[in-house]
């Protein structure tokens, strides 16, 4: 434990906390207190409650991010608990896939290239997961890298932190660090790290239930590959050949949680245009002529504007190559695109791309092209300043009828000549060529890039922000309500010729398909990764029949949000194939093809159920190692389908019965899951396939039931980072500031799917709310004799005992709605407040020793599922009670007293008002006496408690327009001929009227839309008067005055005493809910 004072500063408030919560840990573990058994007879509604968490890579530390999300499932389940729920919250450790297996081999690396222990070049900046060069020059190498030029990743592996300094950072020795050059060695080494973190954290799991994925889990090695078997054989894993993100480096596909960066992107598809170069070749290219074809390679999105074509763009002073494709064609692009090509079986060396010759854009132009479709027989190359080279092929197709960064820069050229006399551009290249109208745009007509250039005013091909807007606008019009003027498909809808036409193109070989990732994909090895076809196993996701039963089974779950419900709709409209295999990283082999692990993103989708029986089959051993009830072998597919299936019971199998039958027991009671609680980004994935996993391989009444999706985690309102050193792990945050501490500022962060934010500031200010908070109750215990006792009496008392109400209604309403920071503003912020302003109000009667005492039970119970070694702590050491809160029950409550609370609510504010009106007319005048003497000692509180007359009209009429549900009023003109028709209006001057109640009608719309319908009342649902005249000597003493008299503003004679005043009181009249006052010297 860290000592009481660091740096000059005292962390025993801190350090208290860190004693309880070891202090309690030890007798939640004494007691099992997050055991969860099944019982025999099936759960009724509510009685059991079964969370889950995505299972975190264990190439590291756990880190608050992690906790975040953890946290909503452990507050879920901790709330479950306390009402006396069967719980169960099981977690385990994935180590399937690419981290660990890249992290130890880039560690391999280091220790090949720099010694062991390394010496490693000293200027490093502090940043993490970029790759190193030695990865670098390996993916050159492969790459058919030009000589002498360093790629942008070799130059950002300059500034790259090493695995080693890493493995350093996590307290490792030069010796220990060594070892995980095994991959193995990772997964007996973090994953018991994480687990003492959890404990430390407070985590109610069954941590018998624990266990660690891949092969060295022979149960769940067994698990996963029966599912794999399963899924083939409904024919849902297939083999084919499709376009993947893969990384060059591993050798393999690269999905989500393979990458470091570019987690979703997918696969973007071109039509790569084969413009031919006419004869005769410039210098670079003159060894080819008379010997091969070659062509300048343009991606294009837009097939169908072929034929407007005036000439190509190249980029001035870009890198360009002459690549082979194969035995006839030669494609000039760039490195980029020819690495990827070359991954598309479009290299005439399979995955290294053969470049004959280097050239620049300079070199290209004023190249004669041939190109398909186009009108223009002979077409030129051009410059283009704004091309981008990380984007397509860096050769692109100019149709200025319909591109508005084509017409400008082409526009330039023709108009400016000198800028063509820089580039050495002939006249005959540009000035012969013109618009060639060819679709119809019914918004922007048929020279739709001209027209809206004209209307945006855009003057030059530099100004790109208006050039992008106006691009966005005409192709997406253009595209669904254009109509092609040209060509064999006149006349057809352009999304529907744009597929013709371009397997017109392909069919003819005057083009082919190109991918590439849609953004920048770096894989966890380092490397930038392509789009590569290749053949192999794939999850047919999106298939019809599929895709609707998963779309039944979102349709009944809860998904908390509407954000969150259509992220998933988006998804499921998108999803298809997805690779489900890998040759490198750790994981589990395919059954029927073992030279293939299961990627990291499809053994994980349905083991959920797996926890069910986990416990039986491994024994609390997290790799499975002990095999004394049951051997991995004997998990064959009938018992696997016996348990999980409704299949009939599997007598060929020698598992004693009562174990088959136990774990079935287990599964059909706590299946199917309430909720899964993640990170949003793992819509997109992982909760889409557990989806689907669940709707193939389950019976429909274990499909799950809910998924609680939550933003990212920010730390003192910025991104996390290890770059830039703004990160925390869970182990940290627990020695900084305590369990309790983190607990209650995870749960304060944030609720929704935006991202939270993790704020010192607040997680200090609960080390000192909770601490103070188990003082004054040790505080009220040692004084029990000092207070009032029996039942309620005062105005206080009822108002107290009513908030303690409320808090207990609203907070139990949060909780089971999943929004924590709600529960606890409403069952910890605002409960503090009633209990400190009851202290405040109760004056010289003192408290109520039962309404504190049922305050400390309260209080206590409802904050367990946020501070739970707090509240124990008090349970049993400050309120001695037996047993453990965290099964306490929820806290009784009679029906709260709403007009009591707003009766109160009325009396704070008035009071607040009170002080503000004596504070003013005190200090009002500059020549005024403030002394103590001279100041006021009577004050005169006039009441006005309902409306009437024209104002009561008005307010009626407003009723009847306004919409309570929306707080949306009728139409103002609507309003304003209902009041012409009553009987305000009749017989009197219209303007005056108008003049006099049209500001008061605009207040109180106003207020009814700030606060609801009531603010539309005649007057308040409880007496003012006796509400003010009942806590007289609360006013008293909040104002320091030593008389208060409560007046009707009705009465005639009580506006009198005012006297001198009677002007303030004429300028600030008293109204339904806003009494007003004036003080006195008597």
């Amino acid at each position: 434990m860290a000592s009481n004072t660091e740096d000059g500063k005292s962390f025993a408030r801190r350090d208290r906390l860190l004693e309880i919560e070891s202090q309690v840990q030890k007798w939640w573990e004494e007691n099992a207190i997050f055991r969860a058994d099944s019982l025999k007879a099936p759960p009724k509604p509510g009685e059991r409650f079964f969370g889950n968490f995505p299972y975190p890579y264990m190439n590291g530390y756990l880190h608050l991010g992690h906790a975040f999300s953890l946290s909503k499932l452990e507050f879920a389940s901790a709330y479950h608990r306390l009402r006396g729920v069967n719980v169960l919250l099981p977690f385990a450790f994935h180590c399937t896939g690419m981290p660990i297996k890249a992290s130890a081999d880039k560690l391999s690396r280091e220790i090949k290239t720099y010694g062991d222990p390394p010496v490693f070049p000293s200027a490093l900046d502090d940043q993490i997961n970029e790759p190193d060069t030695e990865i670098v020059e390996e993916v050159a190498k492969t790459a058919g890298k030009f000589k002498g030029k360093k790629s942008k990743a070799a130059s950002k592996a300059s500034s790259s932190k090493f695995q080693w300094e890493i493995m350093r950072s996590y307290g490792l020795s030069d010796a220990e660090i060594s070892q995980f050059q095994d991959p193995y060695k990772w997964l007996t080494y973090f994953p018991p790290l994480a687990m003492e973190d959890l404990k430390a954290f407070g985590l109610g799991c069954d941590w018998r239930r624990s266990f660690i994925t891949t092969e060295v889990n022979p149960f769940y090695d067994s698990y996963v590959r029966w599912q794999m078997r399963k899924l083939k054989k409904m024919g849902k894993i297939v083999k084919d050949l499709r376009s993947t993100i893969y990384s060059p480096l591993d050798g393999q596909p690269c999905a989500d949680h393979d990458r470091a960066s570019g987690e979703g992107v997918q696969p973007q598809e071109f039509t790569l245009i084969k413009m031919e170069v006419i004869p005769p070749f410039p210098p670079k290219l003159r060894a080819l002529e008379g010997r091969r074809k070659v062509f300048l390679a343009a991606a294009t999105s837009r097939p169908e504007t072929m034929y407007g074509q005036t000439n190509a763009w190249v980029l001035p002073d870009g890198k360009y190559g002459a690549f082979e494709i194969n035995d006839t064609d030669v494609f000039i692009l760039t490195e980029r695109a020819a690495l990827n090509l070359s991954y598309q079986k479009l290299s005439r060396v399979p995955e290294k791309p053969s470049c004959l010759a280097e050239l620049t854009g300079h070199d290209l132009i004023g190249l004669p092209l041939k190109s398909p479709l186009a009108f223009n027989e002979i077409i030129y190359t051009l410059p283009m300043f704004s091309l981008l080279l990380d984007k397509g092929s860096g050769i692109v197709t100019s149709v200025p009828s319909d591109s508005p960064d084509d017409f400008m820069a082409f526009h330039d050229l023709k108009t400016k000549p000198v800028l063509r006399a820089k580039f050495g551009i002939k006249e005959e290249w540009v000035l012969p060529f013109e618009i060639i109208p060819i679709i119809d745009d019914p918004e922007f007509g048929d020279k739709s890039a001209e027209k809206i250039c004209k209307d945006y005013s855009i003057q030059s091909q530099n100004e790109k922000d208006k050039l992008a807007e106006a691009k966005e606008l005409i192709y997406r019009g253009g595209f669904y309500e254009g109509t092609m003027l040209v060509g064999e498909f006149a006349g057809i809808r352009v999304k529907e010729a744009k597929n013709l036409i371009k397997s017109k193109l392909l069919e003819l070989g005057q083009a082919v398909i190109y991918s590439e990732p849609a953004t920048k994909v770096i894989s966890r090895s380092g490397d930038e990764c392509v789009v590569a076809l290749t053949d192999q196993w794939y999850i047919t996701y999106g298939e019809p029949e599929w895709k609707q039963q998963a779309k039944d089974c979102l349709a009944s779950m809860n998904l908390y949000s509407n954000e969150a419900r259509h992220s998933f709709e988006d998804t499921l409209n998108w999803l298809e194939q997805w690779a489900c295999s890998r040759s490198y990283g750790l994981g589990t082999r395919l059954p029927w093809d073992e030279d293939f692990l299961v990627e990291s993103l499809s053994d994980s989708t349905l083991y959920m159920a797996y926890y069910t029986v986990s416990h039986l089959l491994q024994k609390g051993n997290l790799y499975g190692s002990d095999t004394s009830s049951v051997k991995p072998e004997q998990m064959t597919d009938e018992v696997w389908d016996y348990i999980f299936c409704d299949s009939p019971f599997p007598e060929s199998s020698d598992i004693c019965s009562c174990l088959l039958k136990k774990m079935k027991q287990e599964f059909e009671y706590w299946y199917p899951f309430d909720v899964r609680t993640s990170g949003k980004d793992l819509i997109r994935n992982h909760l889409t396939f557990c989806v689907y996993n669940h709707t193939a391989i389950l019976d429909k009444r274990y499909w799950p039931r809910g998924f609680r999706s939550n933003g990212h985690l920010l730390l003192n309102s910025e991104k996390m980072s290890k770059s830039t050193g703004n990160f925390k792990t869970l182990r940290e945050a627990i020695q900084e500031f305590s369990a309790e501490a983190t607990r209650f500022c995870l749960a304060d962060a944030g609720d929704g799917m935006d991202d939270a934010n993790f704020a010192f500031e607040t997680v200090n200010a609960a080390i000192l709310r909770l601490t103070k908070e188990l003082s004054w109750m040790q505080e009220v215990i040692e004084g029990e004799g000092s207070f009032r006792k029996g039942p309620c009496s005062t105005y206080a008392d009822y108002v107290f005992a009513n908030e303690m109400n409320i808090a207990v209604q609203m907070t139990e309403k949060n909780y089971s709605e999943f929004m924590f920071r709600e529960a606890l503003k409403t069952g910890f912020y605002d409960l503090q407040a009633a209990r400190d302003e009851y202290r405040f109000s109760c004056g010289k009667g003192g408290m109520n020793r039962d309404l504190l005492w049922r305050f400390m039970d309260v209080q206590t119970r409802i904050i367990t599922p946020i501070c739970p070694h707090f509240a124990e702590y008090v349970w049993r050491e400050v309120l001695r009670n037996e047993g453990f809160v965290v099964k306490a029950g929820w806290p009784e409550a009679d029906t709260p007293d709403l007009t009591l609370k707003l009766a109160n609510k009325y009396l704070q504010d008035s009071i607040v008002s009170f002080r503000k009106l004596l504070q003013k007319q005190v200090s009002g005048s500059k020549k005024a006496d403030r002394s103590a003497e001279n100041r006021p000692n009577l004050g005169l509180i006039y009441v006005s408690e309902q409306y009437d007359g024209w104002k009561a009209e008005c307010l009626k009429i407003l009723q009847s327009k306004f919409d309570a549900e929306t707080r949306e009023f009728a139409p103002d003109n609507e309003i304003l001929e209902a009041l012409q028709q009553s009987d305000v209006w009749q017989g009197g001057n219209f303007k005056e009227i108008q003049k006099l109640c049209m500001p008061f009608v605009k207040f109180k719309k106003d207020e009814a839309i700030a606060v609801g319908v009531h603010a539309l009342d005649l007057k308040q649902p409880f007496g003012e008067i006796e509400v003010l005249e009942e806590n007289l000597e609360l006013i008293k003493r909040q104002l320091g005055l030593e008389e208060i008299e409560i007046l009707s503003a009705a009465d005639s004679d009580a506006v009198e005493r005012a006297g001198q005043y009677s002007s303030v009181l004429l300028q600030n009249q008293p109204s339904p809910g806003n009494p007003t006052a004036i003080f006195l010297f008597e």
